[in-house]
């Protein structure tokens, strides 16, 4: 299991640097000269230049990508150019946020998915299978921020059961709803990965010998059936949550959540470069982590997959 691991994570090197460069490159083209946005087309071109010349933007770009790169190898993300604060410590600050709101997401998407994609499999064909799958593909095909506008009318400035938005002081009451937003489309593939999975794993001949031998039907689903059909829901789950830590700040600017995403909507904005690629850059190294704890987790269920 180790030389799994080692091997896995001597593959990343390569892929974690070919995404460094691509981060660089792209944002840096995307967002233009921050320098000249900031002080505007009538800005004087001798402070403009000394400017650029103090952020070292006057160099080429790939003089730019060595000095970020170096910077980046002693964990340095830089300086955001607004805030004049490392953007180490913003991203660190904002971090924990995104976090707690990506997990209640997930859990909330793994626990009613998996109940619902369970049920279905178990009754096809019925009129729950058709609307448990009818449910999955609306939260599948929901954009978030209308959904989460909605959520606030009725739950919050109707009902007044959860506030509009906001942190708070950290209670559950202020995470439900961006939580229950973020989580409906992931919940809706995890309901139809785990139904597709369970249908094709039901009709094994091992699920019919176990129940000819008459075991109890929870007890066939829940060892024999669901353990076997969990591959895929695993590839689901651990990309999902990767999706939902990059995917939130649509759901954080709805409900004002102080997390990465609102954080790069602002820095966006503010041709923030250095606060943009560090955040660009953390999406993608946890896309990149998500894909490796998915092949550890194969590794785990299958044994024969760390081969």
């Amino acid at each position: 299991m180790l030389g799994y691991v080692a091997r896995r994570l001597l593959a990343l090197v390569p892929v974690l640097f070919g995404v460094s460069l691509l981060v660089f490159i792209l944002t840096a083209i995307a967002l233009g000269d921050p320098v000249r946005a900031a002080m505007g087309q009538r800005g004087d071109p001798e402070v403009i230049a000394e400017i650029r010349r103090e952020y070292g933007l006057d160099e080429p770009i790939w003089v730019q990508y060595g000095l970020w790169m170096g910077r980046l190898l002693r964990g340095d993300l830089g300086r955001s150019y607004h805030q004049q604060r490392p953007v180490t410590e913003i991203v660190a600050e904002r971090f924990p946020a995104t976090l707690r709101l990506a997990l209640a997401a997930m859990a909330f998407a793994v626990v009613l998915g998996l109940a619902a994609g369970l049920a279905a499999a178990v009754w096809r064909g019925t009129a729950l299978d058709a609307l448990v799958m009818a449910g999955a593909l609306l939260g599948i095909s929901t954009p978030v921020f209308w959904l989460g506008l909605m959520l606030i009318l009725v739950f919050a400035a109707g009902l007044g059961w959860f506030p509009v938005s906001g942190y708070g002081d950290g209670g559950w009451r202020h995470l439900v709803l961006p939580a229950l937003t973020l989580g409906a489309l992931q919940t809706g593939v995890i309901a139809r990965m785990a139904r597709a999975s369970l249908l094709e794993v039901i009709g094994q001949e091992y699920i019919r010998t176990a129940r000819a031998k008459g075991l109890a039907e929870a007890r066939v689903l829940g060892k024999h059936a669901l353990r076997n059909a969990l591959l895929p829901v695993v590839t689901v789950v651990g990309i999902g949550l990767a999706d939902l830590l990059v995917g939130a700040p649509l759901t954080e600017t709805v409900f004002a959540w102080p997390g990465l995403g609102r954080m790069l909507v602002a820095a966006v904005g503010q041709r923030d470069l250095p606060v943009v690629m560090g955040a660009v850059l953390l999406f993608a190294v946890i896309y990149v982590v998500g894909n490796l704890l998915v092949d550890l987790a194969y590794g785990a269920i299958d044994p024969r997959l760390r081969r």
